[in-house]
């Protein structure tokens, strides 16, 4: 069809100009849809872990490709909103935990618990170096059997690489209490701080050279 029967005053020309903008409205709305699909944010999955001070647990996570937001706080006790200090008493039975959103299509739950294991001794009870207490053990907090059964088939896989047993605690997530506002990305906000350049920098330079965390991220 040529530009000339778009005329209005050739036979079937109105019909022309009808049709020629219907399939324009449909290649509008395809291009419309195709375009907020793309803009739509990544579907997240959470992940309720602790292994020991939640500052280097935190820490080791940001730097994990695939993870969206990590936050530190408690859980696994019976007291509700605890603060710091209540934890620390060891009498509200939370541990200190994080938190984590994650993109399932870049990292597995699996692969996060694979890393927990990496990133922390699971063999020490109520205990990680000189941090002791039942608020450092370590713990999975499953958000459903899905996570319940995966948690159990990691454990038993990790077993295999640690002479003493795992002692890790897998119980059902009940709530989580998000800690107080200077516990939050308290590595990456307090690097020169003592126990940060004794503790966790170490770490994190360990599994930058195990291949655990990416080239650069420390």
């Amino acid at each position: 069809m040529n530009r000339h029967a778009f005329l209005p005053g050739k036979p079937g020309g109105w019909i022309a100009v009808a049709a020629a903008f219907a399939l324009l409205g449909c290649l509008a709305a395809v291009m419309n849809a195709q375009t907020q699909s793309s803009n739509a944010p990544a579907k997240t999955e959470t992940a309720t872990i602790g292994g020991g001070c939640f500052w280097c647990a935190e820490a080791v996570f940001q730097r994990i490709p695939g993870v969206k937001s990590v936050v530190s706080g408690f859980a696994g006790g019976t007291v509700a909103n605890p603060s710091y200090e209540q934890v620390c008493t060891g009498t509200t039975g939370h541990a200190e935990v994080i938190q984590l959103k994650f993109d399932p299509t870049v990292i597995s739950y699996d692969k996060v618990l694979e890393i927990f294991w990496e990133a922390h001794d699971p063999t020490t009870l109520n205990r990680q170096g000189n941090d002791t207490g039942t608020q450092y053990r370590s713990i999975i907090l499953y958000s459903d059997e899905a996570q319940k059964k995966a948690a159990e088939a990691s454990k038993a896989r990790a077993a295999k690489n640690f002479k003493a047993p795992i002692v890790t605690e897998i119980a059902p997530l009940k709530a989580f209490y998000p800690a107080e506002d200077y516990h939050q990305n308290y590595y990456n906000s307090n690097k020169n701080q003592g126990y940060c350049q004794i503790v966790i920098t170490p770490k994190l330079r360990k599994l930058i050279q195990e291949g655990v965390i990416p080239q650069g991220k420390e």
